[in-house]
């Protein structure tokens, strides 16, 4: 039986109850945040749109068959989940022209309703909002006074800004072939949307994260950290000295910026002294994944390894509670759940 990455408020609170979320679309709300406003003029229209049953690029391919145009004319700032009621902007590169009369009413027809058209100068293009806002509902065993509790300190201290399990397929098949492919070398024809060097990125971040909760040094600078302010992609890096600056303390206290870890690929890291420890350790531990994605030329990245809860709110009404927060882009509501409840499809396995 695979163990799983560990929680980081169990050792306050121990292993979280049963608990049950999404038995319905209507329990999973996402509502892109994108952080500006579209001009109202230009080649691209942009379309607010909320969709039911289906994923992002199931919509990009349904709207593009509508307006006769190839899904690469079809831009999306990121991908929503299926099960869920989601709220995101597409946009259509339509030079010229109108949108046909009835694509409100054939997108309706699938599933999704346009609730806002505008035309802006460029296309949508991933990673360009800000955030996205979460309204869950809970049920179960789970739902007690533990878990207002549990809740509190995570927004307290942050939350471990794992990558979920959805990342991974079911039963981690996408990191089984990504190891695999990366054995004997990637190429795009065998991975044409790079979601198995996602995978594999992923899984490497993930086991970072997990080195760090281990030993409490997931929320705290460590000498040679790389800082990550919160909610931007501004970063800097931490003298590799025996004591952290005590002001730099403070601000992670505070979760005004966040210990970072990297995103493997080619390049150097800027982590020094005990920071890069842990990712030698990784380099070391993952080399078939490691050495896989830097022959593949990924580029190497860094994320933080904490996450705020922006907005937080509980409202528990008997055996049910809804959740209300917002997340910064590439950030996973399941990664704050997994702490609130025990289900098994939050189950992260540290098996690849």
């Amino acid at each position: 039986m695979p163990s799983c990455w560990p929680l980081v408020s169990e050792a306050e609170f121990g292993p979280p109850r049963s608990g049950e979320f999404r038995a319905t679309p209507e329990d999973f709300v996402v509502e892109e945040v994108l952080g500006f406003a579209p001009e109202g003029q230009g080649e691209h229209l942009w379309l607010w749109i909320e969709k039911r049953g289906l994923t992002t690029l199931e919509v990009v391919r349904h709207l593009a068959r509508a307006c006769g145009v190839t899904p690469r004319a079809i831009g999306y700032a990121g991908m929503k989940d299926r099960i869920a009621v989601t709220r995101q902007w597409l946009s259509v590169h339509l030079p010229g022209q109108q949108a046909p009369e009835d694509l409100a009413a054939r997108l309706d027809a699938l599933g999704v309703r346009v609730l806002e058209q505008v035309r802006h100068p460029r296309k949508l293009k991933r990673g360009v909002h800000r955030a996205n806002r979460f309204q869950l509902r809970l049920s179960g065993a789970a739902i007690n006074d533990e878990l207002e509790a549990r809740w509190a300190w995570l927004c307290r201290h942050g939350v471990p800004n794992l990558f979920g399990p959805q990342r991974f397929g079911p039963a981690g098949r996408n990191l089984i072939r990504a190891r695999s492919l990366l054995a004997r070398g990637w190429r795009k024809r065998d991975d044409r949307e790079g979601m198995l060097l996602s995978a594999a990125r992923s899984y490497l971040f993930n086991e970072l994260t997990a080195l760090r909760v281990s030993d409490g040094s997931w929320r705290h600078l460590v000498s040679g950290d790389v800082a990550i302010l919160d909610g931007t992609a501004s970063q800097f890096a931490v003298d590799a000295v025996d004591a952290v600056d005590a002001e730099l303390g403070e601000r992670a206290a505070r979760l005004d910026l966040h210990p970072s870890g990297v995103l493997w690929g080619v390049g150097t890291s800027l982590a020094r002294g005990d920071a890069l420890y842990y990712e030698n350790a990784i380099a070391e531990r993952h080399a078939v994944l490691c050495q896989g994605l830097e022959r593949a030329g990924v580029r190497m990245a860094r994320r933080a390894l904490r996450m705020r809860l922006d907005q937080p709110r509980l409202e528990r009404d008997g055996r049910e509670a809804r959740l209300d927060f917002l997340l910064p882009r590439g950030s996973f509501a399941t990664a704050v759940l997994r702490e609130l409840i025990d289900h098994p499809t939050l189950t992260l396995s540290t098996e690849a």
